[in-house]
Formats: C-alpha cells, sequence, structure tokens
C-alpha cells in the first residue's frame, strides 16, 4: 500500500467509549463487568509491519503499540480521555507509515503527541498541547512527512500585516486546540501551534500570500514621437474608465512624463501587447488640432475686445452645457415614463421608442457648442491684437466677431458757449432776459429742478442761412456782449466718439489747507499756528465743469448726458489763524436728445449776490462814513450752456469750422498755420 492510498481511507474508525467501572462494581444485572478485548495482534518483519486490523483497541494498547515502534518511551498523565481506535490496514506497510497513521488517528481523538528530546514521547491531551512545550519547528516544515503530530512554528511575514491575514486563517486551524495563534504585532509575527500537516497548509498559504503588492507587475516606458504624452494619457483614460478600467485591474497606472514625453506604464506583463497596440495607434503624425492667430486690431482697444470675447464664449458653452442636460433629462423621462393604459376594447398603447429612435426626433442627446472648450483668448495690449488659440472654427469665429467689433465709431463735435446773464426783478431766468428767438417757438427738451436751481431746457433749431457760423455768432451773442447783462464766460469746444465722455472746465485751482505737520516745538500764540509746523496744501478747481458723454444714432441723432457743476468762492473763514475760503457748489445732471446741428439750451444755475457800498464825505474816515450815502445791490445772475452737436462724417466738411476760424487770424499767423496744416494750400 503507497503513502497516497494511505490516508483515502485506512478502514480508520473511532468511537469514544466510557471510562471503565471501578473494580468491585458489577454490571447488568448484577453481573461481573464485561472484560475488554486482547490487543490485537500485528505481524511486524522488520521495519515492514501489516496488515493490520484493530478493531476497536484502547489508547493503552495503542499507546503500547506505538512505543515499540517507535523505540521511545511515552510520558502521560493519568487523566487522558478514554477512547478507542480502530485501523484497518489490507497490506503491509513501513512502519514509519504506520506511525504516521497512528498518530494521525491520536490527534483526531483529541490526543497531542509531543517529541521530548531523543528517547521520549510526551502524551497530553490536544487542548493542552501548547502549554505543554511542543515541538518548535525553526525551519520548513515542507520537509517533514505529513501527520498529526503537533508542533508550533513561529511565521514571520514580510508584507502581510499579521492582525489582518491571523484572523483570516484561524478557521484553517484544528478546533481541538482551543488556542488561537499568538500574535506578535511589534515584530509582524504569530506562533501557530498546529499538527504538522495543518502547518505545512499554513506555510504554502503564507509563502504564496505574502508577496509585496506590486508582485507580478512590471514598468514599461514608452517614448513618444509625434503626440504629446500628457495628452495620450488623457486619451486613454477617456477610453479605459469603467468597465474596462476593471478588467485591467486596479494596479495597472499610467502617466506622462512630459519632460521626456514618455509614457511610464505599470502593470502585468501580460497586457504590454495590448498596451503596445493602442499607444502605436494614438502616437500617429497628424496636423495639430489647434491654431494660434494674432488679430490686430484698428479702432477698439485689445483688453476691451477681450473681454467682450471671453464673456461671450463662457456664456455660450455653459448655455450649451446646460441645454444639452435639460435635452437628457427630458429625453430620460420620456424613456422611463408608462405609456397610459388603453380604454377597455381600445387597442393597445403603442411602445415608446427606444433611445436611438427618440435621438432622431431632434432632441439631442449631446451638446453642441459654437465655440470649443479649448478656446482661449487674451489681449495683447502693446500691438493692440488679440491672440486667440483653438480649433480652425474658433479662429474663423473669432475673426467674423472681430470684424464687426472693431470699427470706427461715430464721432461728434459739441460746440459750447457759457454765458453768465444778470437778471432784474422782472426776469425769471437768462434765457428769457437774454430775448433769444426760437424757433416756431417751440421749446422741446430737458427741464427738471434741483435743490436751490430751477433748470430750463430747450432745442433751438438752426437757421439754414446762418448755417455756417459758429455757435456764438447763430445764437447773436459774442465775446463783446449785445447786451451788458451778458457775459459769455468761456466758448470751447469738444470732440469725442461714441459713448466716450468729453469734459470742459473753465476756472482755476484753490490752494486750501487739509493739515499741518509738526517740524519742531515751537508754541503758538493765541489764535495762530505755531512756528514748527508745515501745512499741507492740496489744490481744489474752482470753476465751471461741463461733462458730456454722446450716444450717437445711425439716423443722425444725438444723446448727451451731462453733468454741469459750478463752484465758486462765495466767503472765508479762518482757521487756526489762516483764511480758507468758502466754496459753494451748484451741480445739475442732464439727459437731451437733438438731432446733429441743433442747439441746446440749459441753464437755471442761478446765484444771488449782496454788496454794499459807502460814498465817503471829507477826509475824516469815521464820519465821512456816518453822514456818506451808502449803497446795497442784490443782484441774480444765470448761468447759460448753448451747446451744438455735430455729427463728424470724416470729411473735409468737418474741418470747415476750423478753417473759418483760422481766417479771422492776422494774416501773417493764418499763413503759417495754413502752411503748417495745409503744405500743397496757397496762402
Amino acid at each position: 500500500m503507497t503513502k497516497s492510498t494511505l490516508f483515502l481511507y485506512l478502514g480508520l474508525s473511532l468511537s469514544v467509549l466510557d471510562a471503565a467501572p471501578p473494580t468491585g462494581a458489577t454490571g447488568p444485572a448484577g453481573l461481573p463487568p464485561a472484560t475488554p478485548p486482547p490487543p490485537a495482534v500485528i505481524p511486524e518483519q522488520g521495519d515492514t509491519i501489516g496488515p493490520i486490523n484493530m478493531p476497536g483497541d484502547s489508547l493503552d494498547s495503542v499507546l503500547s503499540l506505538l512505543e515499540r515502534w517507535t523505540g521511545k518511551s511515552l510520558l502521560r498523565p493519568q487523566n487522558l480521555p478514554e477512547v478507542t481506535v480502530s485501523l484497518s490496514l489490507k497490506e503491509k506497510v513501513s512502519k514509519k507509515e504506520a506511525i504516521q497513521a497512528v498518530e494521525t488517528l491520536l490527534n483526531l481523538n483529541g490526543i497531542a503527541l509531543t517529541p521530548l528530546g531523543q528517547r521520549f514521547l510526551k502524551v497530553t491531551a490536544l487542548k493542552d498541547a501548547k502549554s505543554e512545550a511542543p515541538e518548535y519547528i525553526e525551519g520548513s516544515t515542507l520537509d517533514l512527512t505529513p501527520s498529526g503530530r503537533t508542533a508550533s512554528k513561529l511565521f514571520q511575514l514580510q508584507f502581510l500585516r499579521v492582525s489582518e491575514f491571523m484572523p483570516q486563517i484561524a478557521a484553517l486551524l484544528n478546533p481541538a486546540a482551543a488556542s488561537p495563534p499568538l500574535v506578535f504585532e511589534k515584530t509582524n509575527s504569530a506562533l501557530i501551534t498546529d499538527s504538522v500537516s495543518n502547518l505545512q497548509r499554513i506555510e504554502t498559504l503564507v509563502a504564496r500570500l505574502d508577496q509585496p503588492a506590486l508582485a507580478g507587475l512590471s514598468p514599461k516606458f514608452y517614448s513618444l514621437h509625434f503626440a504629446k504624452a500628457s495628452d495620450v494619457v488623457t486619451k486613454m483614460r477617456t477610453m479605459l474608465n469603467g468597465a474596462l478600467q476593471s478588467q485591467l485591474g486596479t494596479a495597472t497606472s499610467y502617466s506622462a512624463d512630459d519632460r521626456t514625453n514618455q509614457i511610464v506604464l505599470i502593470t502585468d506583463s501580460r497586457q504590454f501587447a495590448f498596451f503596445n497596440d493602442l499607444i502605436a495607434k494614438l502616437d500617429v503624425k497628424s496636423d495639430p488640432n489647434t491654431r494660434n492667430e494674432v488679430i490686430f486690431l484698428k479702432h477698439a482697444a485689445a483688453k476691451d475686445v477681450a473681454t467682450i470675447l471671453s464673456q461671450l464664449v463662457t456664456g455660450q458653452n455653459n448655455a450649451a452645457k446646460t441645454t444639452g442636460s435639460d435635452q437628457v433629462r427630458a429625453l430620460n423621462a420620456v424613456v422611463n415614463s408608462t405609456p397610459p393604459a388603453a380604454a377597455p376594447g381600445a387597442p393597445a398603447a403603442a411602445p415608446l421608442p427606444a433611445a436611438p429612435a427618440l435621438a432622431g426626433l431632434g432632441l439631442g442627446l449631446e451638446s453642441s457648442s459654437q465655440f470649443s472648450p479649448i478656446l482661449t483668448i487674451l489681449p495683447e495690449e502693446r500691438s493692440n491684437s488679440i491672440v486667440a488659440s483653438g480649433t480652425v472654427d474658433d479662429i474663423r469665429l473669432i475673426r467674423d466677431l472681430v470684424a464687426k467689433i472693431d470699427v470706427l465709431l461715430a464721432q461728434v463735435r459739441i460746440e459750447v458757449v457759457i454765458a453768465e446773464v444778470t437778471l432784474d426783478d422782472a426776469a425769471t431766468d437768462g434765457i428769457s432776459a437774454l430775448g433769444l428767438t426760437v424757433v416756431k417757438d417751440k421749446i422741446v427738451g430737458f427741464s427738471a429742478a434741483a435743490a436751490g436751481t430751477s433748470i430750463t431746457g430747450g432745442t433751438v433749431s438752426r437757421n439754414p442761412t446762418n448755417g455756417n457760423l459758429d455757435l456764438a455768432a447763430t445764437i447773436g451773442l459774442s465775446t463783446t456782449p449785445r447786451k451788458t447783462i451778458t457775459n459769455i464766460l468761456s466758448v470751447p469746444n469738444i470732440i469725442t466718439t461714441h459713448n466716450k465722455s468729453g469734459k470742459i472746465f473753465v476756472g482755476t485751482e484753490q490752494p486750501i489747507i487739509t493739515s499741518y505737520v509738526n517740524t519742531g516745538t515751537t508754541t503758538a500764540a493765541a489764535g495762530n499756528v505755531a512756528a514748527g509746523y508745515n501745512s499741507q496744501v492740496s489744490y481744489k478747481d474752482i470753476g465751471i465743469t461741463l461733462t458730456v458723454k454722446p450716444l450717437i444714432g445711425a439716423d443722425g441723432s444725438v444723446q448727451l448726458d451731462m453733468q454741469q457743476e459750478v463752484k465758486q468762492v462765495t466767503g472765508s473763514v479762518t482757521i487756526d489763524g489762516n483764511s480758507q475760503p468758502i466754496i459753494g457748489s451748484r451741480t445739475t445732471d442732464s439727459f437731451v436728445s437733438a438731432k446733429s446741428g441743433e442747439i441746446i439750451v440749459l441753464g437755471g444755475l442761478q446765484q444771488r449776490n449782496e454788496t454794499k457800498s459807502t460814498n465817503r464825505l471829507g477826509p475824516i474816515p469815521f464820519i465821512g462814513d456816518l453822514f456818506g450815502s451808502r449803497t446795497r445791490d442784490n443782484t441774480r445772475t444765470d448761468l447759460i450752456f448753448f451747446l451744438r452737436p455735430t455729427v463728424l462724417t470724416n470729411t473735409d466738411e468737418d474741418n470747415a469750422p476750423a478753417l473759418r476760424q483760422l481766417e479771422t487770424l492776422p494774416k501773417e499767423q493764418r499763413s503759417k498755420i495754413r502752411q503748417a496744416i495745409l503744405p500743397n494750400a496757397k496762402s
């Protein structure tokens, strides 16, 4: 009989019997106790034993037989469990195989055999074997003969964590041992006491499982010739996601090294062929998908145009994504909805179409965008150009938009006459005091009221007979007023473009002390600033400020957004010995519409001035003041603004007003200026 057939079934049967009755006890019905059967006679010839037929020998008989076969003395306690052992071998076996069979039978019946030196075998209950110093195996158990002999072995793990691994193999241990493995976490090891055959199985598992996490993985480097490594890796991650990634395994990784333009792959070598083919197909020569374009601007500012285009592209892409998501949700609602139940006797409702069929209904499963998500727009202010990077279609669309945005905006020349009109008691405003003639007696325009002021505005139509005159001549005012009540303060012109503010300031800058800086320790007399202080002075504009922002229509109409501000010194006050001006302010905001060439009149910035004077009699100041005549003047003035916007046509006609003013200069000056601005013109 071979070793392999020995463990198939040896005709083994085990039964645990009750302990033998004590001496003097009687059996059933007072009969004497039963006599145990005599031990089986097993033939032995040298190193060969068998055939063996033990129908049910006691533990003592089996231990005596084992003691004779091993040649060792057996040491045993008195309280071993009583068991009977049955063993049947029809063929002869070697003595070593017979010992192996008996040791295994005893282990199965809860009896442990522990070698004790070269001459003894210790017999204990299996549950107590661990505390009885079983045989400790230093080397591998795989070289030993598999048997039920109890032994201990220390398993040192290299890569697995012993606290996680040992609970998983606890089910493989003999439950009769009644003691779990002894774990040493600091050294990542565990001491296991069990049969030699179980220790061999555990050692085999540890050898297979206690491997590095990267065991079986190999790195491979792919040098790319045409494509960029990071771009290829991005495409691979898009393609190999979901179920494909799970098939490749969680340990598979691939990353890009743009410095060397390589793809670093770490995976099982059996997957190299798959990645070889995939990367070779992606690393092919092709025209670049993106283009870089520099678009030079002629009229608009690069920074403003870039901001507009970037906002347009971002808004359109976001809207496309939202629209696409809404369409997908609507499609899912249709697909997942249940058709209504048909009425009794009516034909069944047709099933809902599948998703591919619904795609043809115009719902659109994929969102579309006019611009690609890779489009980038940057301003280059030094050359006033737009730098765009994107697809060919992106560049084409951006060029079309720039051509529509980068246009020459309409310009307007605004002639301004600022007049101060002195009002008598009967006059209500400066416009009526001037006695201006208004075409058809019709005033159309702006009128409003502000705190302390009343504003009257109107539009005066231009007379065709004097349409070439400047504004002051047109309205009948000049620097030499036709009335003593009128004083022209300024006759400026503003030239600005559509939606671009123009500003006129007529006045002076008034120094005003804002703070004092201590530069010494000199004290001051009462009411004066100490000599150790320096005054910090700032300058404030005192005068008339007119700010105009025109909006020019395609039909030649002009809308003027105007702010008028008048600041003047109305008195003074002494602060810390320094006289400080008191500044009065009058402001209005107006929004007026007019045709090109029409005259707009704005008034109502009125002010009241009170003056006192004394006519002295004689050289003595006090007596002269006492008996001289006294006068008190209380006058009102109204500030009137005349504006005439003229839309420029970018022709020689636009220069006509300037040339007319040139004719009013002395001949010598006129000749020099004409030669400077018109080299080919005759003086």
